[in-house]
């Protein structure tokens, strides 16, 4: 079922219940329609704010200092199916549509490595090459 927008006034109410940290960013887990982790991100009030109001899934990027719409550089969107806070209101766990690969390194899970006796031992080979994701900007 496609994501319903959700307006004012319940998404002031909404986001004003939201246990943002110190640095006004909470943890958002992406997980798909299968329930297969997918990433971990982070979201601020107005990233939050666009996912719940549009349904496309928009992130805050840490290392830029700027709102990340997931996909707008490779063409992997995420289109929002449901969303829910954990007990304590300080982690989201979003449950995508994704379209292609979520990880940046061109696998479908960011969540490929298991730590084993033996070490680190990667799960899963990449779908597309990392290289071919950046290259070029992806048309919708």
């Amino acid at each position: 079922m496609p994501w319903q927008p959700i307006t004012d006034p319940t998404l002031t109410t909404l986001l004003d219940e939201v246990h943002f940290n110190s640095r006004g960013l909470i943890s958002a887990i992406a997980q798909d329609e299968n329930g297969e982790v997918l990433m971990l991100a982070w979201m601020n009030r107005e990233a939050l704010a666009e996912t719940l109001a549009t349904g496309r899934v928009c992130y805050y990027s840490r290392s830029r200092n700027t709102l990340w719409r997931k996909g707008e550089s490779s063409g992997q969107e995420q289109h929002l199916l449901a969303a829910a806070l954990d007990c304590d209101a300080d982690c989201l766990l979003l449950t995508v549509q994704q379209k292609g690969v979520a990880c940046h390194t061109g696998r479908r899970s960011c969540f490929y490595q298991s730590l084993t006796p033996v070490g680190c031992v990667e799960l899963t080979s990449p779908a597309i090459a990392p290289e071919e994701l950046y290259s070029t900007k992806k048309s919708s």
